[in-house]
């Protein structure tokens, strides 16, 4: 059983992160600080409904609540055609649970944006890309590498958010180790898209990473997007597009099947 769960080439991709994490390390500490762009918090939409401030980027997070929530029933009703070994749950239970959380956390810092709130708009985003990394690691390298990588990643996804707040209040903010854990986890996510999963509709990740990849975009250009019509805010298609790469993933798990027909039967 253990056989099937290491990948060839596994033991070099293994490498691979370990030594993109010590370089993320060394970059956090040797190069300058990254300050927080500026006017980050200057959001284009702030029109309020129904003494809602910022509503459109407020209730824009109700689909990621949503299909957080969908993806955590997903993953408890799994069987052995979703999940062959009922630990690989784990690392998906964790990331979905971080994707209503963000939901929650985003409504929260858009209701009255300062960097106070953002800190709880960021951790669980952090905490869901490390735990979708645990995941991929697992399922296209080692089970076992996987899942004892699981805690350390949520530690380090945590770290790069309570650092980043720590060096806003010294008055020398550096969000380096934050971009470095979304953006970082995003690419080995990527690079992991690449390996021969243990279940069918692997390549649906790289679509996963895809949207999400088009929601950072929008992100960027909330405000030329918002200056088209005035009908809906680029910052606010970031968290609808957000969550249709998290419906992409939940639907993925529904569909999927172990590569290995017999697998299911064990």
């Amino acid at each position: 059983m253990e056989r099937m769960n290491e990948q060839p080439a596994g033991g070099g991709v293994a490498w691979t992160l370990s030594a993109l994490a010590v370089a993320a390390v060394l970059a956090t500490v040797l190069l300058p600080a990254m300050p927080q762009p500026a006017g980050y918090l200057d959001f284009a939409d702030k029109r309020g409904l129904l003494g809602v401030p910022n509503f459109w980027d407020v209730i824009s997070n109700l689909p990621l609540l949503l299909v957080g929530a969908w993806g955590a029933r997903v993953v408890a009703r799994g069987d052995a055609r979703t999940f062959v070994r009922p630990e690989e749950k784990w690392p998906y239970a964790f990331c979905f649970g971080a994707v209503a959380l963000a939901g929650i956390g985003s409504s929260y810092f858009h209701l009255a944006p300062d960097a106070d709130r953002l800190m709880w708009d960021r951790l669980p985003i952090a905490l869901g890309f490390m735990a979708l990394l645990s995941a991929a690691i697992s399922e296209r390298v080692s089970l076992r590498a996987g899942l004892q990588a699981l805690a350390p990643l949520l530690i380090a996804g945590t770290a790069s958010v309570l650092y980043w707040r720590w060096s806003v209040l010294r008055g020398a903010e550096n969000i380096l180790p934050y971009a470095m854990v979304q953006f970082g986890a995003l690419a080995a996510i990527v690079v992991l898209a690449g390996l021969r999963s243990r279940y069918t509709r692997g390549a649906d990740l790289f679509v996963v990473a895809g949207i999400y990849a088009a929601a950072k975009i929008t992100e960027v250009l909330d405000h030329p997007i918002y200056a088209l019509g005035g009908i809906l805010s680029g910052h606010t298609l970031k968290h609808l597009l957000a969550a249709v790469a998290v419906g992409w993933l939940v639907r993925t798990l529904q569909r999927r099947a172990p590569l290995n027909p017999s697998d299911a039967c064990r």
